[in-house]
């Protein structure tokens, strides 16, 4: 059983389905020759791709090109079906940082066969996750920054502001098709900046707040 830590929880909290929104910042869907989506692209992860900081990223041997996505994460703290979008926020309890590591050959491969994406994204160890900040001490999740530095280089920086659809929007049209629940994630997608890692990278991830202050990081090596 895979398990999250919540600031303010008495105990951990089982972790349930993961959620990855796809191409939600227009400059990475640039980067990836994708178009602009109209509505959320979704796919999902196993709870058992979940490391957390300090462990490691194992990279499979199927693939020569795995690449880091840095996050912002969402915790579902109460559950619900067709949730408006006014009380999508109410159904969070925490907010995290996040990598969303991808086998891009391997996606590429699936991409231009028709084929789904299960093995590019949901290998162990490829949903690394920090540490959630009570969603008390974030009133606004558009006005974060994420940022990701590889061995001390910076590599990802964007504010949440950037989001095509922001945590609000998620939640309520997931909700549409999925029964969400307490201790499922949502990684809310990646800006640009994506690029290969190596055996031996230290990988190191942070959410901030509108002032630059640091509210959880997330650091992990790849072996």
């Amino acid at each position: 059983m895979r398990t999250v830590e919540l600031e303010g929880s008495p105990e951990p909290i089982r972790a349930g389905t993961i959620i990855c929104i796809g191409r939600n910042y227009a400059e990475h869907a640039k980067e990836m020759k994708s178009d602009v989506p109209t509505s959320p692209i979704f796919f999902l992860k196993p709870a058992s791709a979940l490391i957390h900081d300090g462990e490691a990223i194992v990279l499979p041997s199927v693939s020569k090109d795995v690449h880091h996505e840095v996050e912002m994460t969402v915790l579902i703290g109460k559950g619900g079906k067709n949730i408006s979008r006014d009380a999508a926020l109410d159904h969070v309890a925490g907010y995290g940082i996040g990598l969303d590591m991808t086998l891009r050959d391997i996606q590429a491969e699936a991409k231009k066969k028709g084929l789904p994406w299960a093995l590019a994204k949901g290998f162990d160890t490829s949903a690394p996750i920090s540490r959630f900040v009570s969603a008390s001490k974030v009133p606004n999740p558009q006005a974060m920054t994420v940022e990701l530095s590889v061995n001390g280089t910076a590599r990802q920086k964007e504010t949440t502001a950037q989001l095509i659809f922001p945590v609000q929007h998620l939640i309520a049209y997931l909700s549409q098709f999925i029964t969400l629940e307490r201790g499922d994630i949502i990684y809310t997608g990646t800006p640009e900046g994506v690029a290969q890692v190596h055996p031996g990278d230290t990988l190191s991830a942070f959410l901030k707040n509108g002032s630059g202050k640091t509210l959880t990081s997330l650091t992990v090596r790849v072996q």
